[in-house]
């Protein structure tokens, strides 16, 4: 590997470094909903739990939270990859 290609690896390394940083606070931001979500679920009366909007809150809860899950695993994965390349470029 040539000087101009680890620069340029180094470069649209830290780019991707600021992407993982928006996902990160985006993770943050649907998270803070979910709990929102899950807070007015939980204190609803149980006759409007099991109503269909009561339903629809959790539903929606439940996969705020896979998508957070899931947005915390790409960025480990993400982050574990970028980290390996860092070594690779300095070595």
């Amino acid at each position: 590997m040539n000087k101009a290609r680890r620069t340029a690896i180094t470069a649209e390394v830290a780019k991707a470094r600021d992407l993982l940083a928006q996902l990160s606070r985006c993770a943050t931001a649907l998270e803070t909903l979910k709990d929102q979500e899950q807070e007015c679920y939980d204190n609803m009366p149980m006759s409007l739990q099991e109503s269909d909007g009561g339903e629809k809150i959790l539903d929606t809860a439940t996969m705020l939270e896979q998508c957070v899950a899931d947005m915390d695993g790409a960025i480990n994965e993400i982050t574990s990859s970028m980290d390996e390349i860092e070594e690779a470029v300095a070595a």
